[in-house]
């Protein structure tokens, strides 16, 4: 088929290699402007942009795609590139631009209804915008799906493969795929895992609708939730929580924004980021040494090689990677080594 394919970061890269891989021509590439990154703050581009001009693939970056909005001339050249493609279909995977009405209505899908077609008769038709997205619908519609189903202590996720419509991921499921979420999974760690999944899916997906045998589901009413965008204030840590939500939080937020936590006053109030905890077991007593208060969340109850043991709101939490502003990140036995950290030291909130 030809394709036009819409997508960003490193999860969209992964699709279109798939894509690419499986033979499909990629006719054009729609992906964000470049953006300032790195130390130096230099414009970088895209992990998408950079597939597209490492493969000699037409890349387009509009700052926006309303005809109406703020950027119409930008909007006025996507369309014509579009137009100009004349793909089969459009494949969308974290985008991070709206497709307004006119690019739904310009690849008007020929997946609506159930009626077969022939066996790879595609020609000059169309199969609409179809979104690779990062969840088993209608469960987590929306911007973060990995980082929410971590955070919820979802058991399992996956990648669902929509036909696009107007509305906030709710058009038909055409394709989907399950995945167990393991109990040390980050979103780092579970991204690549949908990544690769997203990728094996939508060449299913096209292969499936070239015969004539893709199918169009709309989503069930029950279980709709959503993943809203994650928030920097979000990864201050609240040590008055239970120990295992923020244990899912901590995992949830690597490798951004990266859950966050105070030393407390004799070390300056110095932020420090913790990337690995879990629960544990409330074996360390409660009554550390200077203290009068013998469950105040985010005291420091034992320092060892295992870790660092934090009182919680309910239960302990047992912190074994983390690091210091401008440090590395490091298991805490070695952060241990340069930082004298006490028991019965105080970890507070690092909310504004």
């Amino acid at each position: 088929m030809r394709v036009v394919y819409a997508g960003t970061p490193e999860f969209a890269r992964a699709a279109l290699q798939a894509l690419h891989a499986a033979g499909h021509e990629i006719a054009l590439v729609l992906t964000q402007p470049d953006r300032p990154a790195g130390r130096g703050m230099k414009l970088q581009a895209s992990p998408v942009k950079q597939f597209a001009l490492e493969h000699g693939i037409a890349v387009a970056q509009p700052r926006s795609l309303r005809l109406d909005g703020k950027f119409p001339d930008d909007a006025a050249a996507a369309r014509t590139a579009l137009e100009a493609a004349k793909a089969n279909v459009m494949v969308v995977a974290a985008y991070g631009l709206i497709l307004p009405q006119w690019v739904l209505d310009d690849m008007s899908s020929a997946l609506e209804g159930s009626e077969p077609r022939s066996a790879g008769s595609v020609g000059g038709q169309k199969f609409g915008c179809l979104n690779i997205h990062a969840s088993l619908l209608p469960r987590w519609r929306g911007a973060a799906p990995i980082h929410r189903a971590i955070e919820a202590g979802d058991r399992e996720t996956g990648v669902t493969i929509m036909q696009m419509d107007a509305g906030l991921d709710t058009g038909d499921m055409l394709l989907m795929d399950r995945l167990p979420i393991a109990q040390d999974d980050s979103t780092g760690t579970l991204h690549d895992k949908l990544a690769a999944l997203g990728g094996e899916l939508i060449v299913r997906s096209l292969a499936l609708a070239q015969g004539g045998e893709l199918r169009a589901t709309p989503q069930p009413e029950q279980g709709v939730t959503y993943a809203h965008k994650i928030d920097k204030a979000e990864a201050h840590i609240d040590w008055s929580q239970p120990a295992e939500l923020i244990a899912r939080r901590i995992r949830a937020f690597n490798p951004a924004p990266g859950a966050q936590t105070l030393l407390d006053g004799e070390h300056g109030g110095e932020v420090l980021k913790l990337w690995q905890a879990q629960a544990a077991e409330a074996s360390h007593a409660t009554d550390a040494p200077g203290t009068s208060a013998p469950s105040l969340p985010g005291l420091v109850l034992a320092l060892g090689a295992e870790g660092i043991t934090v009182q919680c709101g309910q239960g302990q939490l047992l912190i074994t990677e983390l690091q210091r502003a401008g440090g590395k990140r490091l298991a805490a036995a070695d952060f241990l080594r340069g930082t004298p950290l006490r028991i019965g030291a105080l970890l507070g909130s690092t909310s504004p």
